[in-house]
């Protein structure tokens, strides 16, 4: 995380443009010298933006003489495997999937990269994206042409990264996918019921294996399929994420989380004893921003109505796209407006680079609705920083936070607004309960949800299909 502070902030404060513009000149390059003197093993790399990755080479260590810590992943060294995303842009699914690349290249792994659907993102997006994987090692082909048949053929492992990505297969493989399937590893983190169609996941049941982020999302795909579809799952892993040890530096380190405190709340015009709620996640209506600035409009009325002291507080969204201004934005900007909570309330477009933002703020909203996140990597990121998590009781945040002792726990939908404005209250009057949950936070995330835990999860995962593939071909 070399460069974790060149990017760190946007706002929509176009008055304070020029301030953001000298800090960016004057300060962001302290805090990148700050954090790369800082984090020795950091590499220097041009890739180093990506926060969550791994960097290649660093599967082992020796330090004060001790012998290298074997990286669970060693046996995947030579390997072929090919990676088929369904699009390639700065939401989860792909980052994963890139995460996934970066840490077999860190043990020598050939790894293929493809993207089958047109983008949507800008092109610098898509343009930087592909660089930083080319930059580590990772060959990037086109999705329909023959080089990527051939790689699905002679490839030890074809990892296909959503339930959307499975159009692939017909489409670009034909008449060879039979003799793909059996080396097929179907990473999936939908929750949503509309990712149900035959056409995506009507080869499910003959592929090597399923990886899913969530015991509960595991549980919701193997009845709905059946259900809904008739078919049965594959034999199916449940793989929770871990943090990467670049994010756990910087978590840890106390000058380097002061420095970007102060920077970010500077950029906001939020002052250091003011308290922050912040919801880091696309902006979009299934991530429930709009429930939360009702939630948080809410406890102001509450504040102001019971005269309770306390410091100002705010709210933040991390996520939002500048360019789009989308009909959702707009109705989240136009709520804060008729509200007349703008001097409380602050966009931040979406980025990369999310520590500046956990280091800057108090407590974390994870406010995903419906069925909620698949698993949710921002929750235990901002658990490392040691804040405490403010979560809709839904999918995979009910796996990660202990409710009433790593955060607080609400209902998802609009009958969550009140017991979310509520657990504001609760967090923002009583600094000790917020202290604590963050401590128990970062624990649970030492001793669960760490970068080695999640590669010895998915080392055991690759075995297994790799294993099954040996064995159908020799069949």
């Amino acid at each position: 995380m070399g460069r974790q502070s060149s990017a760190w902030i946007t706002s929509q404060q176009k008055k304070r443009w020029p301030l953001l513009i000298l800090l960016l000149l004057s300060l962001s390059t302290l805090i990148a010298f700050l954090i790369r003197s800082t984090f020795e093993s950091c590499s220097n790399s041009s890739s180093n933006n990506v926060g969550h990755f791994v960097r290649e080479g660093q599967e082992g260590g020796t330090q004060n003489g001790e012998a290298p810590t074997p990286n669970p992943l060693d046996f995947m060294k030579s390997k072929l495997v090919l990676l088929v995303s369904h699009e390639l842009s700065l939401s989860g699914g792909p980052l994963l999937l890139m995460e996934l690349a970066f840490l077999l290249r860190g043990v020598g792994t050939d790894v293929v990269w493809v993207t089958n659907q047109k983008q949507t993102e800008s092109d610098d997006i898509v343009y930087s994206l592909e660089h930083k994987m080319m930059d580590r090692g990772v060959q990037v082909f086109s999705a329909r042409g023959q080089e990527a048949v051939d790689t699905a053929l002679k490839a030890d492992l074809v990892v296909l990264n959503t339930a959307v990505a499975g159009k692939w297969l017909d489409a670009v493989l034909k008449e060879h996918v039979p003799d793909v399937l059996p080396k097929v590893l179907w990473w999936i983190h939908e929750m949503r019921g509309h990712y149900f169609k035959l056409e995506y996941v009507k080869h499910l049941p003959f592929v090597g294996g399923a990886m899913i982020d969530s015991h509960i999302t595991t549980i919701y795909w193997k009845n709905r399929t059946k259900e809904r579809l008739g078919i049965e799952m594959p034999e199916t892993y449940v793989v929770h994420l871990g943090n990467s040890k670049e994010l756990m530096e910087v978590a840890e380190n106390k000058v380097a989380k002061r420095i970007l405190r102060e920077h970010v709340r500077e950029s906001l015009g939020v002052r250091n004893e003011d308290l922050v709620f912040a919801l880091i996640n696309s902006v979009s209506r299934g991530k429930g921003q709009d429930l939360f600035l009702r939630s948080f409009h809410e406890s102001l009325k509450l504040i102001q109505e019971k005269k309770l002291q306390v410091s100002s507080i705010h709210a933040v969204i991390v996520g939002s796209d500048m360019n789009a201004q989308t009909k959702f934005e707009m109705e989240l900007r136009n709520f804060v407006s008729e509200n007349n909570i703008q001097g409380r309330v602050h966009f931040v477009n979406k980025t990369l680079t999310v520590a500046p933002y956990l280091a800057s703020i108090d407590v974390l909203v994870q406010n995903s609705q419906a069925r909620g996140e698949c698993f949710g990597r921002i929750t235990i990121e901002a658990m490392a920083f040691q804040l405490p998590v403010l979560g809709t009781a839904a999918g995979g945040t009910t796996e990660i936070v202990v409710n009433g002792t790593t955060g607080l726990l609400h209902p998802a939908g609009k009958e969550g607004v009140m017991p979310l404005a509520n657990n504001i209250i609760k967090l923002a009057t009583n600094v000790e309960k917020r202290l604590t949950m963050g401590k128990r936070g970062y624990e649970r995330v030492k001793e669960r949800f760490l970068e080695h835990h999640m590669s010895e999860r998915i080392a055991k995962v690759l075995k297994e299909v790799l294993q099954k593939a040996k064995s159908h071909s020799h069949s």
